[in-house]
């Protein structure tokens, strides 16, 4: 019976992954639990790129508090940022939601 259900549930092919990596998908998941950081990866996946005082006008935050999602973000290595003069722009890391898209991968 044991032996039946590891047939079925695992793909042919599919390498195991760590507990380190699990923790780390967990990290980058909890960092989008928050309704605003979702906006702002969504933002950043369809225009590439933003600076910090174009998502406060989209999200309609205050910009503490946008910068305080893209910190959040960008600790969890979902996205980079840049300094263009006095703005800063962030963009998202394709590694990293690639990995966290195979999390999910069935």
């Amino acid at each position: 019976m044991k032996e039946h259900l590891s047939k079925v549930c695992c793909r042919p092919g599919a390498a195991p992954q760590e507990a380190d990596d699990f923790l780390e998908h967990a990290q980058r998941f909890k960092a989008l639990s928050e309704p605003a950081r979702v906006a702002i990866v969504n933002r950043l996946a369809s225009c590439g790129e933003a600076c910090v005082c174009e998502l406060v006008d989209v999200l309609e935050l205050a910009q503490p508090t946008v910068s305080h999602h893209l910190r959040v973000l960008r600790e969890a290595g979902l996205i980079e940022h840049e300094r263009r003069g006095t703005w800063m722009y962030y963009h998202l890391v394709p590694a990293a939601i690639d990995e966290l898209r195979s999390t999910l991968a069935p």
